[in-house]
């Protein structure tokens, strides 16, 4: 990695994250990168100026690049049926979309996945794919237990999303390996019970997750960077554990077509708020749907939507075991909002940091703590902006921005 660096009398010297860094063959501005966060802003699965704005705010506010999320890699794969998905009539959108960041100074990655048994199928009038049949109750449909060729056309179609993206002008994709999408449903010893070449052992189990990131990389080449989200753990009883999620990372790393792997928690299925950390605002979420499922969530979403205090750099604990074991680029999410904890993570020996809610409440924010480092996040952790990624997704303390 290239960096601008402090020494510091501790020993090596500590990378600073306002300077550029190299991510594959792409030079960021800077170490930060904006994680993705589900923009809700796409309602004919195309590019709107709604979601050219919501990366352009972050953008014009400093960070080094901006993920799309989620861009999924086929019309079943997606969470939801307005979700953007890759093909040919959606590049022209794309390009604007770029063109625009790039405009601002900053690179953007798409985040590339297929949703797994986490699809909804009644939106997205496709059936859901998983491991083993499977039942999802926001959609009230059951995922299909996938067949090898549904395997092998899904990441095919991940190699078609990224050229797609290298199209639209995109520098880099992140392929989405986490919180129980369908790569991440076939790592979970807790989903993925099948007793084929794709099950029973963790070298099985995680072919899916091995083959999608390799035929990304043969399909790109050189050309864009190349970023996985993986799952450290899923948080729950039975699912990935640590020391698995890290063998998976190792294999990664051996395979030698990532250039960093994003570190990341929980399971979209079961428990999402082990990524969140913070308030769970249960109500908020209910009253998103129609009963049945509103009056189910009210009664019972405590069980589905735990609360987990909020701490600065919270995921840094598990986070630090990779980092002791590999060698490759690391970008540390979770409660990264001040300048102090993003020295923190550069000392740990992380090349990149996220931020998600913290850019949402303020798109400015790393401008300002570049200009005064003793700048504070207005994020308050209350989550309230989680329940709007069906509407709109934004900060309801600060308000929606519409405009730079």
């Amino acid at each position: 990695m290239t960096t601008d660096a402090t020494s510091t009398a501790r020993g090596p010297a500590v990378p600073d994250p306002f300077q550029p860094a190299k991510l594959g063959p792409v030079t960021l501005r800077n170490r930060i990168i904006k994680a993705a966060t589900f923009e809700a802003a796409t309602p004919n699965a195309l590019v709107t100026d709604d979601l050219i704005r919501y990366h352009q705010l972050p953008a014009a506010g400093g960070v080094g690049m901006t993920t799309v999320a989620y861009c999924a890699v086929s019309p079943g794969g997606r969470t939801d049926g307005w979700q953007l998905w890759m093909r040919p009539d959606a590049i022209p959108g794309l390009r604007r979309l770029t063109d625009t960041i790039h405009g601002e100074g900053a690179a953007i990655s798409a985040q590339i996945g297929h949703a797994g048994p986490v699809a909804n199928a009644r939106t997205n009038q496709a059936t859901a794919l998983a491991p083993v049949r499977l039942f999802n109750p926001l959609s009230m449909r059951f995922a299909r237990k996938a067949t090898r060729a549904d395997i092998d056309a899904v990441m095919a179609a991940h190699a078609n999303a990224a050229r797609l993206a290298i199209e639209a002008g995109f520098d880099a994709v992140e392929v989405h390996l986490g919180h129980n999408y369908f790569a991440s449903s076939f790592l979970s010893p807790l989903i993925n019970r099948r007793t084929d070449e794709f099950g029973g052992s963790l070298e099985n189990r995680a072919k899916v997750a091995r083959g999608t990131v390799q035929a990304v990389r043969e399909a790109v080449g050189d050309q864009i960077a190349v970023i996985a989200k993986l799952n450290m753990t899923d948080g729950v009883r039975g699912g990935i554990p640590l020391d698995e999620s890290l063998q998976t990372a190792q294999w990664l790393q051996e395979d030698g077509a990532l250039d960093a792997l994003e570190l990341t928690a929980g399971s979209s299925l079961v428990n999402p708020m082990y990524l969140f950390r913070g308030d769970a605002p249960v109500k908020e979420f209910a009253a998103n749907f129609k009963p049945p499922i509103s009056w189910g969530i009210r009664m019972s979403g405590h069980k589905f939507f735990r609360e987990y205090p909020y701490r600065e750099a919270y995921l840094l604990e598990q986070a630090r075991q990779f980092r002791a074991e590999l060698s490759m680029p690391l970008i540390l999410l979770g409660g990264i909002t001040n300048r102090d904890t993003m020295d923190l993570a550069m000392a740990e020996g992380f090349e990149f940091v996220a931020m998600g809610r913290a850019l949402l409440a303020e798109p400015d924010l790393l401008n300002r703590i570049q200009s005064d480092r003793s700048v504070r996040s207005g994020c308050t952790h209350c989550n309230l902006c989680m329940p709007t990624i069906y509407s709109h997704t934004h900060c309801v303390v600060t308000g929606k921005p519409d405009s730079v």
